[in-house]
């Protein structure tokens, strides 16, 4: 089974085998388009739960329970505040987190010895903490501008980097896709918005930007000549890119999804609620989406803009016009299959020379 995908891989590489994922990139924009709506539909209703982090309020933790029953938690805070609506979560196997609202310091001291005669356990059993709303408003500034700067910089680096702002561009699309769809999946699970989730989407921004120059480092090498040539166009070198970077994509997001995936089991069934779970959901949905849009988002879309460009749409009607007057001279102009065999060989001058013959024709 290794040795198999070790020669797909190599098939991919060498152009031996090709996917025509910049050919079918309406298919892929579609997919994309429908993924981000449901995401924006999820984050207007529901909408995102922010936690107490960033709504300010009074938390109490229950430790040693034998019965984790939240409906005891609800009933034993309303009791003292009716018009409270508390929000409780079971934390591992005995213990139990309620949020509400802010309280006073006296409703604080009540509460706490309701829960503890509630749940049975001393009163030493019963944490609070207060958080203001002020502190939960500079958070929530904080990490807005976090992703902003974060944003900026990728633009000014990936510009510079790659000399072409269209790749700057697709990036950026790329991570606005990847964010939005990461948090309109919280949305939708309804899980609670804490500062580890929003460490998690800072982290699955920075996973996709890599992996997305990784793509158009590949895409930048083998359509550097495009123009000095007339035998491929620039969507099936930018094509026969993204191929040679497919296995890459695919082992490295397995390598980085499956501890990850771990973290969020243990997070969410073993643990309970807390921060392994927030930050685990958001880079394990992250990834998996950022490696999506590394391949089939962000060089498509890179290779739409490119052509646009009137030198770029010249060369390729020059090279489908020299294929369609080869093809009715009788000749096999098969670019998917045979031609981009030895499209590595052609990318670089002086590689393989002697070896990069003409395609061979079907019998």
């Amino acid at each position: 089974m290794a040795s198999g995908f070790a020669q797909w891989g190599n098939d991919l590489y060498t152009g031996r085998r090709s996917y025509d994922i910049v050919g079918r990139r309406k298919i892929w924009f579609t997919i994309s388009t429908v993924l981000v709506v449901l995401s924006a539909i999820f984050l207007i209703k529901p909408g995102l739960n922010p936690g107490i982090e960033f709504r300010g309020g009074s938390e109490f933790v229950v430790s040693g329970v034998s019965d984790t029953g939240q409906q005891l938690a609800i009933d034993t805070v309303t009791e003292i505040s009716p018009d409270e609506q508390p929000k409780v979560t079971t934390v591992g196997a005995d213990s139990v987190r309620i949020q509400t609202s802010t309280l006073t310091n006296d409703q604080v001291t009540e509460v706490k010895n309701a829960l503890a005669e509630a749940y049975e356990v001393p009163v030493e059993n019963v944490t609070s903490s207060f958080i203001g709303p002020s502190w939960g408003k500079d958070i929530s500034q904080k990490a807005i501008t976090g992703i902003l700067v974060f944003l900026l910089f990728v633009t000014i680096v990936m510009t510079i980097y790659f000399r072409n702002w269209r790749m700057a561009v697709a990036a950026l699309i790329a991570l606005f896709h990847d964010l939005i769809i990461t948090v309109g999946v919280y949305a939708a699970i309804g899980w609670e918005v804490t500062p580890a989730t929003v460490i998690g989407f800072l982290t699955i921004l920075g996973y996709s930007i890599y992996d997305t120059v990784v793509v158009f480092d590949k895409v930048r090498e083998n359509t550097a000549d495009t123009l000095l040539q007339s035998r491929y166009t620039y969507a099936e070198k930018a094509n026969l890119a993204v191929n040679q970077t497919l296995v890459r994509s695919i082992n490295t997001s397995v390598v980085a999804l499956l501890p990850v995936g771990a973290i969020l089991f243990v997070g969410a069934f073993l643990l309970g609620a807390g921060t392994l779970r927030d930050i685990a959901l958001a880079l394990f949905v992250g990834m998996l989406i950022g490696t999506f849009s590394s391949v089939f988002l962000a060089t498509p879309f890179e290779v739409a803009l490119r052509e646009r460009e009137p030198a770029i749409r010249e060369h390729t009607k020059k090279v489908l016009d020299a294929r369609a007057a080869r093809a009715a001279g009788g000749e096999d102009v098969s670019v998917a299959a045979e031609e981009l065999r030895v499209a590595v060989g052609a990318l670089k001058p002086g590689a393989h020379q002697g070896n990069a013959a003409q395609p061979k024709r079907k019998r």
